[in-house]
């Protein structure tokens, strides 16, 4: 069992029973559920709108190169540089390359569960520079030394209380303060750093190909402040975030808001066609882009598993899982949790390592009812199972244990060759601790019920 599968298991079973943990997941998830049924009002007709953008996620992967082309051919005429990334490791490469060009101290970054794919914070700190979160919930988990727990809403764990007291640690700010003077008081700070910052850091919702323009969409406006106050910006993006078309917005802009916050749309929905212009009297000098692939391609090349990459990270999923309800997102180890973590983690961090993610699921289907664009997540969950169930190798051991089960578990005649007490035995020694300390294994009966009723014995 591979330390990843291991780490897993026992943090799962250790949040599980978390209460707090549980309280605060559930109050909060609950409020989504419910504004989100409110924003799906908007929609006429909600799973016609389903389907259409299925469609246009769909005609993107079917014809992604030419798709990607355009996009480039028109970004790099606009005034933007686009530089390709293979691997994590040279995006990371990339971006402080152009910091220390550029000659950069200071940097605030808008959320970007890219950037998080990169350890980005972790990198830039090592190299010394001044690196800032500005939405809220991240400058929240960064402030605590923590990652995002939630694609949409990093601070999802914490309760307002958990932040107060946070705040006063490190801040010494009035012990119980109201969630509106937390954010006030972060609004204040960061102000400062917004001006005199030499670079900002953002991601990407959509890259539209016809006109060669990067869509953020956020409610706090401090994505806009981050693209438009320094004099450089990298926006870092995977390359499955394309869509044809700036009409396709229309429909994805709003089905993003309802599935992401419950919203009829986001606050802030900002376009960036590149640097800017002569006639222009603010924005950055430098626009760069870094597509990234990080097994991306790879993913692109299999078959049905790449309709994962049709996701727009609304976090909808998350949301209804009953695994991502109750382990939270810190027990993946991933960025992407949830349904559509275990399906593309695998595929980005290393299939060996985290296939086992592909399993925390109980493929009850909610997760492809409520994805917006309609992929068939359990169905791929399914071909990831089969890919590790043929490609990962298993202890002799197991192996083993498996072929003798199953050989019995076919042939009713076989297990009636031994006695409960016998199974008891058996089961017992072969599964001890595996179900966790919470719960016991049931017990077999004295005899099977096939031999009472040839027995002619009452069978209750």
């Amino acid at each position: 069992m591979s330390r990843r599968k291991k780490y897993f298991i026992k943090e799962s079973a250790k949040i599980s029973f978390d209460l707090k943990h549980r309280k605060t997941i559930r109050f909060n998830i609950g409020r989504y559920l419910t504004a989100v049924e409110r924003g799906k009002t908007q929609f006429a007709k909600y799973q016609e709108a389903r389907e259409i953008a299925n469609g246009i996620k769909n005609e993107v992967l079917s014809n992604f190169s030419d798709t990607l082309n355009q996009f480039e051919k028109n970004f790099t005429a606009n005034g933007g540089q686009i530089i390709y990334a293979a691997t994590k490791e040279e995006a990371v490469t990339e971006i402080l390359k152009i910091a220390k060009a550029e000659k950069v101290k200071t940097i605030v970054k808008s959320k970007s569960i890219t950037t998080e794919e990169l350890r980005l914070n972790e990198v830039l700190e090592e190299e010394g520079y001044k690196n800032y979160e500005t939405d809220l919930g991240e400058f929240i988990v960064q402030v605590a030394g923590e990652k995002p727990y939630h694609i949409v809403t990093p601070a999802m764990h914490k309760s307002k209380e958990d932040i107060a007291e946070l705040f006063t640690e490190k801040f010494d700010t009035p012990e119980n303060s109201s969630p509106e003077y937390i954010t006030n008081f972060v609004r204040e700070f960061l102000r400062k750093e917004f001006q005199q910052a030499d670079l900002g850091i953002s991601g990407a919702n959509f890259l539209v190909a016809d006109k060669g323009a990067i869509s953020i969409t956020e409610n706090e406006g401090n994505a806009l402040l981050s693209t438009s106050f320094p004099k450089v910006h990298i926006a870092i993006a995977g390359i499955e975030k394309l869509l044809p078309r700036m009409t396709d917005l229309g429909l994805l802009l709003p089905l993003l808001a309802t599935n992401g916050t419950g919203q009829l749309i986001s606050a802030y929905n900002t376009m960036i066609f590149g640097p800017r212009r002569n006639d222009e009297m603010d924005g950055p000098e430098k626009v760069f882009l870094i597509l990234l692939d990080n097994g991306r391609t790879e993913l692109y090349n299999k078959k049905y598993l790449n309709l994962s990459l049709a996701c727009i990270r609304c976090g909808a999923c998350l949301n209804v899982c009953p695994i991502y309800q109750n382990i939270g997102g810190y027990t993946y180890e991933t960025p992407y949790t949830g349904p559509i973590g275990s399906i593309i983690s695998p595929h980005y961090e290393g299939f060996e390592e985290f296939n086992h993610l592909s399993f925390a699921s109980t493929l009850c289907g909610k997760c492809a009812e409520v994805c917006p664009v309609k992929i068939p997540l359990t169905d791929l969950l399914l071909y990831n199972r089969d890919l590790a169930v043929r490609t990962t190798k298993t202890d002799k051991a197991w192996d083993i244990g498996i072929n003798m089960m199953t050989n019995y578990l076919l042939s009713r005649e076989k297990l009636d060759r031994f006695s409960g007490s016998f199974k008891n035995i058996f089961a017992q020694s072969l599964l001890k601790n595996r179900l966790g300390k919470k719960k016991s294994f049931p017990r077999f009966a004295k005899r099977s019920f096939s031999s009472s009723v040839k027995r002619k014995e009452n069978v209750k």
